[in-house]
């Protein structure tokens, strides 16, 4: 990413770990952040895929001191949605979107066409990384991820609201869990870390199944 130093970006944002990484990674080599982008569920009132609710998404600015620019969709035009604020953030002066995706080349080409699309140029931190190599790296940054939502189909749902830990990766691992959750074996918010002034004053629902996905809503 040395070529990228010195270039304002806006990341996809998730409130995950893997594109929290990549922000961080961005950062460290030299780019310059203007922002993030998340999409948003307006059925749900919530964001997608992960499900944090408006009042969490203002926490999470105030903390990382970066406006979320919010992508709102019911889902038939996400992908036009999204070029639409990867458009607006151009004109506000972004060079560059930055992504989390570690190796899954679909999602690659999804990214990267609405980089073209656009005219931004597209960055992924993370990409060709050992999922494992990425997972350890977060951890070791210092940052502290919840597991809130588990596929009940590949993984136990006792793992649902722990910690993300060392530990808790070697157990995922002696369960043959992919310790990543790269293919949606689960999904994680993270608290705090060196991306955040101070943790986040959050809690966590009872779990709520929806289908196979057994999730917690944070509050």
């Amino acid at each position: 990413m040395n070529e990228l130093k010195g270039k304002k970006f806006v990341a996809s944002y998730s409130s995950g770990k893997d594109s929290t990484l990549s922000i961080y990674k961005a950062i460290q080599s030299g780019m310059i952040p203007m922002g993030l982008i998340m999409t948003y569920n307006t059925d749900r009132e919530r964001s997608w895929f992960h499900g944090i609710s408006p009042q969490v998404i203002h926490k999470l600015e105030t903390s990382m001191s970066l406006p979320i620019n919010l992508i709102k969709t019911s889902g038939e035009d996400y992908e036009k949605n999204f070029e639409k604020e990867l458009l607006t953030q151009k004109s506000a002066g972004a060079e560059v979107c930055v992504f989390g995706d570690i190796d899954l080349e679909e999602h690659l080409a999804w990214c990267s066409a609405r980089c073209q699309n656009t005219g931004l140029q597209p960055c992924f931190p993370l990409w060709q990384k050992s999922r494992r190599q990425a997972v350890l790296e977060f951890l070791e940054a210092g940052f502290t991820p919840h597991i809130t939502v588990v596929d009940t189909e590949r993984m136990s749902p006792d793992y649902l609201g722990l910690p993300l830990t060392t530990d808790l990766i070697a157990a995922m691992e002696k369960d043959n869990i992919d310790v990543c959750g790269e293919n949606g074996e689960y999904h994680t918010f993270v608290t705090g870390g060196p991306l955040f002034k101070t943790p986040l004053d959050i809690k966590f629902s009872a779990p709520i199944p929806r289908g196979r996905y057994l999730t917690l809503e944070v509050e």
